[in-house]
């Protein structure tokens, strides 16, 4: 007898989530966040690469210098996410639109249960730490879902992917307004002021437009994209890289490094803190709310998930060239990786346990 799920769900069910789901995410980013967990992902390697670089010539990447950041930033942004809007499939989103049980909880999670834990770790360290790490942490904690591993992880452990598909894509366009809204609340209550209006405008300007010019642009060059899945892959990669290069230039012309390898472990602790407990926080919720399997991986990877690929295009532009911009960086770049890590073995676990029995 085979026991698995999938045999539960309607015939058209399924083949909505693999044509839709899988041809449209699976195959672009499954291949790079989840196989490059098995050996070693040269974008992590990249990051690690970058900060090395911004050591050793900082002059080039930070405010004045000769890559002309203020300018190369805002574009490399535009760039990441036009292309994440030409290689979005809207109708793999509108495919699990429907779960609204799912969205709420994932989205809770994201902009809800994040920012209050963030609070509590505020709170919990005090003057404790400087106040970029401070800003950093809670950075962390209202930003978007990932998209692409988040996506990747569900149709890999065999959840839902259109759902998964439909979370990700909300929380990256909530964001944009929903992150600089916590960001200011909690600056402005610290006495740190952040011109919302300006932000918001950036963000729309520099991130939403390109992102709905890459959409608009599908019929005439979505088959293009589809047949260079790969290279547009890359070419959004090495372009976070420069951002991740230019943010921590700044970082280190201004000396802010001083306080050594403290800032590195402390996020590092956090950053496993949080995942764990939105994570145990996310299982028993949807257990509780009677969730189905599918939905119930959809609601783990997308619900404990933060995004790098947003969150270094967002942070140059809400925070511009501060010079604290690499610590403030830090706890994203040290999360990242994790989510990778923990998320590979439990969708890996996952699909090892709908493996036919026999």
């Amino acid at each position: 007898m085979r026991h698995s799920r999938l045999h539960t769900e309607p015939a058209g069910e399924r083949r909505v989530a693999i044509d839709l789901g899988l041809q449209a995410w699976q195959n672009q980013n499954a291949s790079h966040e989840v196989s490059g967990l098995k050996k070693p992902d040269w974008f992590l390697i990249g990051m690690g690469v970058a900060v090395v670089f911004s050591w050793l010539l900082p002059n080039p990447g930070a405010k004045g210098g000769s890559l002309h950041p203020e300018l190369l930033n805002k574009l490399g942004v535009s760039l990441i996410f036009f292309l994440h809007g030409l290689t979005l499939s809207f109708k793999a989103m509108a495919a699990g639109a429907r779960n609204w049980r799912l969205h709420a909880l994932v989205q809770l999670c994201t902009f809800l249960l994040f920012p209050l834990l963030g609070l509590l770790i505020l709170c919990a360290f005090g003057s404790a730490i400087g106040p970029d790490l401070r800003t950093g942490l809670f950075f962390l904690c209202v930003l978007p879902s990932t998209v692409s591993s988040s996506v990747a992880l569900t149709a890999t452990a065999r959840g839902n992917v259109p759902g998964a598909v439909f979370n990700a894509t909300l929380s990256s366009l909530l964001g944009v307004v929903l992150t600089p809204l916590w960001l200011g609340l909690v600056l402005g209550a610290a006495g740190h002021s952040l011109p919302f209006a300006r932000v918001v405008l950036d963000l729309l300007i520099w991130l939403v437009l390109p992102l709905f010019i890459g959409q608009a642009t599908r019929p005439l060059l979505g088959a293009l994209a589809s047949r260079h899945k790969a290279q547009i892959a890359v070419l959004d990669r090495l372009t976070i890289l420069l951002l991740v290069y230019t943010s921590f230039c700044d970082s280190v012309m201004a000396g802010v490094w001083s306080a050594g390898a403290a800032p590195l472990l402390i996020s590092t602790l956090t950053s496993l803190a949080l995942l764990a407990l939105v994570m145990l926080f996310v299982t028993a919720v949807s257990r509780a709310l009677g969730f189905e399997l599918p939905d119930r991986i959809a609601a783990l990877f997308c619900g404990s998930k933060k995004t790098l690929a947003s969150g270094v295009p967002m942070a140059r532009l809400i925070f511009g060239a501060h010079p604290g911009l690499g610590v403030i960086l830090l706890p994203i770049m040290i999360y990242h990786p994790l989510q990778l890590l923990v998320g590979g073995w439990l969708a890996g676990r996952f699909a090892a346990f709908e493996e036919p029995l026999g």
